[in-house]
């Protein structure tokens, strides 16, 4: 027992004084950070370098490019001529002095074309890459882009020759939408190349505005309603007006269309209110009679003093639906 005991001492004072000595720390020898990354080559006449950070190599991949596009986007500040501005998407000769807002659209260019020079892992999940773009290999595909996206341009436009004017100025529309970047994709080119000449793509550009605008000019539309739908008619016609449409009653031309408004009312009552439970379906109809859209609304109207107040309210609604959604959704026409 007596040897028992002084076992146990010995392990105590052994416990003691380990925890008593002095601890180690453990010292991580820092990861030396590549050449390429501390020092990159910096960008020049012929070639774009960028390098970037991120969790994984794909975020790296993605902030390098981002910095890439800002980088040219400052050669394009310091470059290009102080006489080009850009205005409501378009650029336009000017006497004006270049524009800011130029750098920040040119900062959005997408750059397809680059190398990938190096990449690792800097430790403690951070990964980084080096990429490269030459200047003129970059060029060639942003005008290959182009050209690939005004030919498609002109092959739907071709297919819808024989189409109605509202599927037409559907096309010119979503085509308007589908090219803003464009404008600020030639002002790169012209850095990039200045022999590049951008004005027959400009044109080209303004060519679909003027048809979208020229057809919007020669539109006009009938309305034809039920008696319930009476009252909501002059909701429609002031939103159709104040796009430039016009409001006609006659159905000769090519570019005339018929709204008709059918309506359903259900008359309730609630806790006081008179209620208009309206179905209000909108049928559009080309000159020889087919419907090219329609669309069908569910508004509630109500009222403390009746049917008819109630049915006005649903009026106001649909006017404020038109207001927040547009006029073409509430229809369904693409306007």
């Amino acid at each position: 027992m007596r040897f028992l005991h002084l076992f146990i001492a010995f392990f105590i004072a052994l416990f003691i004084l380990g925890c008593g000595a002095e601890k180690r720390a453990v010292s991580i020898p820092q990861k030396s950070l590549p050449s390429w990354y501390t020092s990159p080559p910096l960008s020049n006449s012929t070639e774009l370098y960028a390098i970037g950070d991120g969790k994984n190599k794909d975020e790296a991949l993605a902030n390098a490019l981002t910095l890439m596009a800002s980088t040219l986007s400052v050669s394009v500040s310091s470059e290009f001529n102080a006489k080009t501005v850009v205005k409501s998407g378009r650029v336009n000769s000017s006497d004006g002095t270049y524009t800011n807002d130029v750098t920040s659209k040119v900062s959005q260019i997408r750059i397809s074309n680059y190398e990938l020079l190096e990449s690792a892992s800097l430790g403690f999940k951070k990964y980084a890459v080096l990429i490269r773009s030459n200047k003129t290999k970059l060029f060639e595909s942003m005008l290959q882009e182009t050209k690939q996206e005004f030919s498609l341009i002109s092959s739907k436009e071709e297919s819808l020759s024989g189409a109605n004017a509202l599927k037409r100025l559907s096309f010119y529309k979503n085509t308007q939408e589908s090219v803003q970047e464009i404008p600020n994709r030639l002002v790169v080119m012209s850095v990039l190349n200045p022999a590049f000449k951008q004005e027959a793509y400009l044109q080209k550009l303004q060519e679909i505005d003027a048809k979208y605008e020229a057809l919007m000019q020669k539109l006009d539309f009938s309305l034809m309603a039920d008696k319930d739908g009476e009252n909501l008619k002059g909701v429609v016609a002031k939103a159709l007006s104040s796009k430039g449409i016009k409001i006609t009653a006659s159905k000769s031309s090519a570019t005339h269309f018929t709204l008709v408004i059918q309506t359903a009312v259900e008359e309730a009552n609630a806790y006081g209110f008179t209620l208009a439970r309206t179905d209000i379906r909108f049928i559009t109809k080309d000159v020889k009679g087919v419907v090219v859209g329609s669309n069908t609304l569910n508004i509630v109207g109500q009222s403390t003093q009746g049917i008819a107040i109630a049915k006005q309210s649903v009026a106001i609604q649909l006017n404020e639906r038109i207001e927040k959604e547009g006029v073409g959704q509430i229809l369904g026409l693409d306007i």
